[in-house]
């Protein structure tokens, strides 16, 4: 599944937020992404079996296998050290219900932060260890969250449907994703 630009907006806005997305989808789920940060020049990549990783200066290495790139890499999740309780929401669309769930969520942790960012990069920030939660209430496409779910998922996180608190299929009649949590 291959979305060529996800986050449009944040193209458009000229922000540097977003990304090429590319996943491997196996029995309905992914199993591998690569999602690429151009203007930051960094790669997030995951294969079931191999790990998650993130590439900086990724336009710069050169590798001669799988195993040569896992070395120039790093492995995710990184060690978060902060207290803060980190939610990461979407700069482009932040509902009213995405709302009332950081208000909950900062009645529960003493420490929050409020963190917004464009495209697939929220999933490679949870993926990475930087943030919390990334709570998704307004539609997205299977290609928005497939190579994100499989870097998430990989790197040990989760990518659940709010309502059913099951994971995110993919291959449906329906391309719409369901409401869904990140952690």
């Amino acid at each position: 599944m291959i979305d060529p630009l996800d986050g449009t907006k944040e193209f458009i806005k000229r922000n540097g937020e977003f990304t090429v997305n590319i996943a491997l989808i196996e029995d309905s789920y992914p199993v591998g992404g690569v999602i690429y940060v151009p203007i930051q020049n960094i790669l997030y990549y995951a294969f079931k079996g191999i790990g998650s990783y993130k590439l900086e200066n990724a336009n710069n290495i050169v590798f001669t296998d799988i195993n040569d790139l896992i070395e120039k890499s790093i492995k995710l999740p990184l060690k978060n050290l902060t207290e803060t309780f980190i939610i990461i929401a979407s700069r482009s669309n932040f509902t009213k219900e995405t709302m009332e769930f950081v208000a909950n969520l900062k009645n529960l942790h003493k420490k929050t932060k409020l963190v917004s960012k464009g495209s697939s990069l929220k999933f490679c920030i949870i993926a990475e260890g930087s943030a919390d939660i990334y709570p998704r209430f307004a539609p997205t496409m299977e290609w928005d969250t497939a190579a994100g779910q499989a870097i998430v998922e990989i790197a040990g996180g989760k990518v659940l449907n709010k309502t059913q608190k099951d994971r995110i299929e993919y291959n449906k009649k329906n391309l719409l994703n369901p409401w869904f949590i990140v952690k």
